[in-house]
């Protein structure tokens, strides 16, 4: 794999075109549509949860003329790229300039891009950002990215085997796991904690289905465009929870190892008021 390092895009020139989908919470575009801002293995934008201290921080760091660090691309044709490392801090300045948040100054007042003066958007869009391209294999640039360290919040394992794994098993799974509009996550929430965001969803259907052998199970399927498996099982899963505990979950059994108690205790025959009077 090589890396050349380009110093020449400024802020402005990677949020040329710049697209924001709302409904995944993901940048899309940059660069005039040359640039990927969220591949397939890359995870959701996080930066703007907790009322959106991370990204305020990047439009701080770059107004006070602080480095925002390195940021990776792979190049993946003529002219064409995608995000290795940086989308958080990317997505965060395509949101400010087009106006999805203010930046907050040391009084409290809101500032959104367009009421800052001519001459403080002309700084802004003209710094230039550390961008290093890759070019190499697929398995080059995975290993490298598998191994980073990246900066602001780190991966979590199952954002790294999504990345390691991309493909359109992933994509499919995501699309009903990782989506925090799935009517679905109230239920799945009583016993499994985490969010959706951070793929612990996904991360607890691949770990009941592959009887713990997550990883070996997506290099297996990661070509597959059918998650039938994976649902069902993840179903089956939840459906035998809810019907041997026919009561309100308790807080003590969001955690708990279900896949593994499925796979032991799912062909017992249990009386829910039985079961009910025991567990309280």
């Amino acid at each position: 794999m090589t890396a050349t390092l380009v110093t020449t895009w400024s802020i402005g020139d990677i949020c040329k075109g710049f697209q924001y989908n709302e409904y995944e919470g993901k940048g899309l575009y940059g660069l005039s549509g040359r640039l990927t801002i969220q591949p397939e293995f890359q995870r959701h934008y996080l930066y703007a949860e907790n009322g959106g201290k991370k990204e305020v921080d990047v439009i701080q760091s770059v107004r006070n003329g602080y480095p925002l660090g390195l940021i990776y691309f792979s190049k993946v044709g003529e002219d064409r790229y995608e995000v290795l490392d940086g989308q958080q801090r990317i997505t965060s300045l395509g949101r400010f300039i087009t106006e999805k948040f203010a930046w907050i100054d040391v009084d409290g007042r809101p500032w959104y891009f367009s009421a800052l003066n001519a001459d403080e958007q002309e700084k802004f869009l003209n710094t230039k950002l550390l961008i290093y391209v890759c070019e190499g294999t697929e398995k080059e640039i995975k290993d490298w990215f598998r191994t980073i360290n990246i900066v602001g919040i780190p991966l979590n394992n199952q954002e790294t085997l999504n990345a390691v794994y991309s493909g359109p098993f992933v994509t499919k799974a995501k699309e009903e796991f990782s989506n925090s509009n799935n009517t679905n996550i109230n239920k799945w929430s009583c016993f499994i904690p985490g969010t959706a965001k951070r793929q612990d969803y996904l991360e607890a259907a691949l770990d009941w289905v592959s009887k713990g052998n997550v990883e070996e199970y997506m290099a297996a399927h990661r070509f597959d465009d059918d998650i039938t498996e994976l649902k069902a099982y993840f179903t089956s899963v939840i459906d035998w929870i809810t019907s041997v505990f026919d009561f309100a979950p308790e807080k003590e059994m969001c955690g708990l190892r279900w896949g593994e108690l499925y796979e032991r205790f799912h062909k017992m025959a249990y009386d829910p008021a039985s079961v009910a009077a025991k567990a309280r």
